[in-house]
Formats: C-alpha cells, structure tokens, sequence
C-alpha cells in the first residue's frame, strides 16, 4: 500500500459541526475507496494566498491514508464535486526506510 497525503481548503462560514461532518464525510470516502486513514491534522482558519470563489479565507484540513491503485484519483474525483470543498490536492509520499 502506498502513503499519500491529502491537502484540502473547505470554506470559512462553515460552523464547527458542518466543518466536522465535511472532514467525517471525506475519511469515509477514504475508507469506501478502501483506504485506511492514518491522521488528520486540522490546521485552522488561514488566509488565501489569492480569493477563491471571493473569498479570502479558508479552512486547512491535512489527512494522511494509504491506499492502493487508483484511489488518489477516486479520491480527487469526489472532492471536485463536494460543495464544501474550495481546493484539494492528493500527494503521494516517498518511502523512506
């Protein structure tokens, strides 16, 4: 299984409930492209380096899973069309033993 670190900005006037329920969404989305996630860092509110659908603030989320073939690609499809979502990015990690 490879390592991958995912990378997203979900909007700023989102509570804390929905901001809960959207980063609850996406690890089962994870787990159903049969992943496993690892950690899921919530950064906070941080300023846009430039406005995103005018708006210039956003809400940093970095979880990392592992997961096999083309789940990195399962899992961009499935952020590009989830209202809550402003950006994403998937990275895979380097092995490093």
């Amino acid at each position: 299984m490879a390592q991958y670190e995912l990378m997203y900005i979900l909007r700023p006037d989102l509570d804390e409930e929905h901001l809960q329920g959207a980063i609850d969404r996406i690890n089962q989305q994870i787990v159903a492209a049969g992943g496993t996630v690892e950690k899921t860092d919530r950064w906070g509110r941080r300023r846009l380096a430039y406005p995103i659908a005018k708006r210039d603030e956003g809400y940093y989320v970095v979880t990392t899973f592992q997961g096999t073939g083309t789940i990195a690609n399962d899992i961009t499809h499935l952020l590009n069309i989830a209202e809550d979502v402003m950006r994403s990015i998937v990275v895979r990690l380097d092995d490093r033993d």
